[in-house]
Formats: C-alpha cells, sequence, structure tokens
C-alpha cells in the first residue's frame, strides 16, 4: 500500500457528509463554509463521492473504519461493543460480550417504563468516573459479572462474562448476540434486551437486571443530585447497545505491508487500532466534542506520520454537531477540518506524501442522524494527478 518514501495521511471529518441547509441558500455546510486550505489541496489533488460501504448504505464509524483500513466489514466485523471496551483498555476476551453504552437520562411512567427523554444526559463531561463507580459496585447478576468503564462525555464500555457462556458465531451486525436497551429515540420507552440463540436467554435475563439496577444505583446519586439542582438533565442510567464479541482481525501491518498510526479521539476507533496492532496516539486537549484542541490533533498526526508510513486521523466534531441538528455548529466543525488541513500543508512534502481528507459517514443535520449519502472525498500529493 505503501513505500519508504510515500506516505500516507488520511484525515477523517466523522460524520462530514451532509444535505442541502435551507439556512445556508441549499447549500450543505462544507459547500457553504470557506475552506482556503482544503482549496489549495484540492487544486493539487482530485477530489470526488466515496460510498463507505455501498450505495445507499448508512455506514456506522465502526464499518467505516474498517474498510477504510482495509478490512472488509462483511467478514470481519463482529460488533461495535468490544471496539469500544478495547479502546478504554478493557480486557475483551474470547466468549465475552461487549457493548457501547451511553449515560442518558429517563423516568418513570405510570406503567413503571423507563422513558428516555435525553440519550446523552445533556453530554455530561464531568462526573462520569463517580457514576461508573457505582455501576460496578452493582456486583455479579445470574452468574454474569460485570465491567463498565466511561470513555468520551456520555460514552462509555460495558463488558459481559461468565465462564459457561458460548456464544454462537453465525450473526450478524442486524442480528447481535443481544439486542440494545437503547431505544435509539427520544420519548420512548428502553428496550427489554432479547437474545437471538435460546443459549443466550439467560445473558439477556441478567442485563436486563443490571440495566435497572443502575438506574436505581444512579437515581438519586450525588453526581445527579447537583445536575438536577444546575438544571441539566440527570445521567440516571446506562444504556447498552452494540453487541459483540472480541474479533478475529490480521494485523495492520502483516495485511498490507506498512505501517500504522491512528491519532483519534474516540474509544471506538481507538479499540479497533489497538487490535490491529497500529500505533495509537492521544493527541493533548482533544475532547471529542466542539470544544476539542483540533490543531493538536492536526500536529499529532504530523508527528506520528514520522513514524508510520500510513496514519488515520479522526475528528470527531462534525458527527456530533450533525447529531444535534445543529448547521452552524457543523460549520464550524469545517472550519476546524480545515485549519486542520493547513497544517498538514505547512508540515508534509506533497511530493512525498498523499494526503487524503473524507469522512466516514453522512451526518446530516436534517436526520440527526447517519444516513447512505455518498461522501466527499479529496486525494492530493504524490502520484496524485
Amino acid at each position: 500500500m505503501a513505500t519508504a518514501k510515500c506516505r500516507a495521511l488520511i484525515l477523517i471529518g466523522d460524520g462530514l457528509g451532509d444535505r442541502p441547509v435551507p439556512e445556508f441558500n441549499g447549500l450543505t455546510p462544507l459547500e457553504w463554509q470557506p475552506t482556503p486550505n482544503l482549496d489549495e489541496l484540492a487544486a493539487r489533488g482530485e477530489c470526488g463521492l466515496m460510498d463507505p460501504i455501498a450505495v445507499g448504505v448508512p455506514a456506522g464509524s465502526d464499518t467505516a473504519h474498517f474498510a477504510m483500513l482495509g478490512y472488509d466489514p462483511y467478514r470481519y466485523y463482529t460488533g461495535r461493543g468490544p471496539l469500544e471496551a478495547l479502546g478504554v483498555g478493557m480486557d475483551v476476551r474470547e466468549g465475552d460480550l461487549g457493548f457501547r453504552c451511553n449515560f442518558s437520562t429517563v423516568a418513570p411512567d405510570a406503567q413503571g417504563r423507563l422513558i428516555v427523554s435525553d440519550r446523552r444526559a445533556g453530554r455530561i463531561t464531568e462526573g462520569t468516573a463517580r457514576l461508573a463507580t457505582a455501576l460496578n459496585n452493582i456486583g455479579p447478576i445470574d452468574g454474569f459479572e460485570f465491567e463498565f468503564r466511561p470513555s468520551v462525555a456520555h460514552r462509555g464500555a460495558l463488558v459481559m462474562r461468565n465462564p459457561l457462556l458460548r456464544v454462537p458465531g453465525d450473526y450478524d451486525e442486524d442480528a447481535p448476540p443481544l439486542s440494545d436497551a437503547d431505544p435509539h429515540a427520544e420519548a420512548a420507552p428502553v428496550l427489554e434486551v432479547s437474545a437471538t440463540a435460546p443459549e443466550l436467554r439467560p445473558a439477556a435475563v441478567a442485563l436486563n437486571k443490571w440495566v435497572r439496577a443502575g438506574y436505581e444505583m444512579l437515581k438519586d446519586h450525588p453526581i445527579n443530585r447537583v445536575r438536577v439542582e444546575q438544571g441539566l438533565n440527570p445521567a440516571n442510567v446506562c444504556l447498552p447497545r452494540g453487541c459483540g464479541v472480541r474479533p478475529e482481525l490480521p494485523a495492520f501491518a502483516k495485511m498490507h505491508g506498512a505501517s500504522g498510526g491512528l491519532v483519534v479521539e474516540v474509544g471506538l476507533v481507538r479499540g479497533l487500532g489497538e487490535f490491529i496492532g497500529m500505533e495509537v496516539v492521544e493527541a493533548p486537549g482533544t475532547t471529542g466534542g466542539y470544544d476539542t484542541d483540533h490543531l493538536s490533533l492536526a500536529r499529532t498526526a504530523v508527528a506520528t506520520l514520522e513514524r508510520n508510513q500510513i496514519v488515520l486521523c479522526n475528528l470527531k466534531a462534525p458527527d456530533v454537531a450533525g447529531h444535534d441538528g445543529k448547521p452552524v455548529e457543523k460549520q464550524q466543525t469545517v472550519t476546524m477540518l480545515d485549519e486542520m488541513a493547513g497544517v498538514l500543508l505547512e508540515s508534509l512534502d506533497l511530493d512525498q506524501t498523499v494526503v487524503v481528507v473524507t469522512g466516514d459517514h453522512s451526518t446530516p443535520v436534517s436526520v440527526k442522524d447517519h444516513s447512505g449519502d455518498p461522501l466527499p472525498i479529496l486525494i492530493a500529493g504524490h502520484g496524485v494527478r
């Protein structure tokens, strides 16, 4: 994929793709916002459209990064949860079930169901370590052990373990071993987790008990009492989703014959990189949100490229703006991406480097979710006409 004389840096604007926005006279945020550095790269390269998985198929950050790093998601993907867990340093063993999780805000209705009012608990940024400690005090349930760790903002990861658990191998992204507790919508009840195979039903029962026990632990937690007093949404439940098992993947260097590095802000891509033997680097001052130090992210990517032939760098903020449905904020993240491109122009010799700027998927502000819209892609540098 690369030679000693040519290196490649892939700059990903997470969720960068969008649709025409009325506030921007029918242009997308990327079209509307001035981008002098990206324009210079485009003048020295080629632009086009890309579908990360297939035409019209909405990609997750997980499956998209699988594909971008050269791993066929239809062959290798085993669920997002274990990658999130690996990304926050958890031990995911053969037979474990891994989940991605959100701290969310819920309230019981007249039937005792927990109704979600905010899937991200106000994008909580403080106090999640103490909430995690409370969750880890729940203890074993029906012979299953649970370990939770917080990640960036409202995100976290959960590992569920039982030495007697055997997970069938014949499942896919649309039918994971256990279904989601997260309804993926607000004003909707927390879902009852179900199993895709009879032998997993005890695990589903135990996970449902864990979710309810977590609510009981968190609803009156001091962190949440303070949040309510401050007019903030309490993070009073933890909702697992994206169940999967530890993947079996060939090492990146063995697969491509090139060393690789990742500069990322969130656990998912970090977990994938660590699992396939890439150098994973955390840039100082990065948060995964609007307040991230994006220039630090770019400078760290350049430094990582000195030690590797291929480096992927992911800016999370465009995806956050897309999910929040905020066109102005997404427009501002385009400026962040352009300023990062400026760092690359100042630091890299394009005669010996290929620079790729694209997204991993589209998260239109009008949709507030991933869509199957194609992505803009820019390729400039060595060997590009």
